[in-house]
């Protein structure tokens, strides 16, 4: 087996060389992706061609450099946007030692800053506008290759992950542990899906998109398909997914549904999740609905919700630890 920290004496030239035969197989390599126009929303299939495994990756978000890490990629990943959210505390070790560029979204002149060959991450913000990192094509216009993941597409499911995972071991040629990754997401899966089986009938939900208990922003989440797919992993049916317009607090009240999602927001700026229920459990305007009376309140931190990335487990495992106590005793 190769080190994956070095060489020891003698065994450099070896393990050099039979690198190099096991990639001259494998490049070029050429995998379907997206693209989207400047200010577009409407994602369109456009090929990327690999002459070998990509040496300088720009991360656009901690959950796709986190995705990186489990892949044993660290060593590659030159710069890291978007530093907010639930860590991974499997590979916190690894992140630690990461070029953070900024605990916000980074435009696209701080990405080229790290003089990449790869941007990879979530398809939002492949745009040149501010807070994005320059559009596919604008990248591979200066020879930068990208990976959109399918998952932030539009159509994109839980599911998603794992071809994006397979689609990475192909890349960096590292398909064994894609493949070890991806059989232990599956198994998490299954884990919930067994804890959950005896649940019988989903639950509606609706999502209040919000920071102010005071402010009610009830997001529909029509075209967010990766988040409405994550929520039924718990059994949970978003009531308001096929609702294109903005949706009143009155709609909401009438639609009754049976949970509240809130984001948690203690990794950004510390904020009380509590504070926030508590706020909307006492909101005299909403004491009709079901979720308030029966206590049906959910925070679930924004990127286990909008990373588009395979961490959204750990928030759904958390999520039905929450709700169903009982069945993981």
């Amino acid at each position: 087996m190769k080190a994956e920290g070095g060489t020891t004496c003698g065994n450099s030239t070896k393990n050099d060389s039979t690198e190099e035969v096991k990639n001259q197989y494998h490049y070029p390599l050429t995998l379907p992706n997206y693209t989207k126009a400047e200010g577009g929303t409407t994602w369109k299939d456009k090929e990327q061609v690999f002459d070998k495994a990509p040496k300088r990756i720009m991360a656009n978000t901690r959950p796709a450099a986190e995705l990186l890490l489990h892949l044993g990629l660290g060593d590659k990943i030159v710069g890291v946007g978007a530093d907010f959210g639930a860590p991974d505390k499997t590979v916190e070790k690894e992140y630690s030692k990461l070029n953070i560029l900024s605990d916000k979204y980074v435009g696209k002149e701080v990405v080229l800053g790290t003089n990449p060959d790869l941007v990879f991450g979530r398809g939002g913000l492949f745009d040149n506008s501010d807070g994005r990192v320059g559009t596919v094509d604008t990248l591979n216009e200066m020879g930068i290759n990208t990976y959109v993941l399918e998952s932030s597409v539009t159509g994109g499911t839980y599911t998603s992950i794992y071809k994006d995972i397979k689609n990475l071991g192909k890349i960096f040629n590292v398909q064994d542990k894609a493949e070890n990754f991806i059989k232990e997401l599956k198994g998490r899966q299954e884990f919930i899906s067994t804890k959950l089986s005896s649940i019988k009938e989903e639950k509606t939900f609706a999502y209040l998109h919000i920071t102010d208990p005071k402010e009610l922003n009830v997001e529909p989440a029509h075209d967010e398909t990766f988040f409405n797919d994550v929520f039924k992993m718990v059994k949970l049916d978003n009531v308001f997914k096929n609702e294109t317009g903005e949706v009143s607090v009155e709609t909401l009240i009438n639609a009754n549904p049976d949970v509240l999602i809130i984001p948690d927001w203690n990794t950004y700026d510390g904020s009380s999740a509590n504070k926030m229920k508590e706020a909307l459990y006492a909101n005299p305007k909403l004491s009709s609905m079901k979720a308030i009376k029966n206590k049906q309140i959910y925070a679930v931190d924004f990127n286990y919700m909008f990373g588009y990335s395979y961490n959204a487990i750990d928030g759904m495992d958390i999520l039905a630890k929450e709700m169903y106590p009982d069945l993981f005793k």
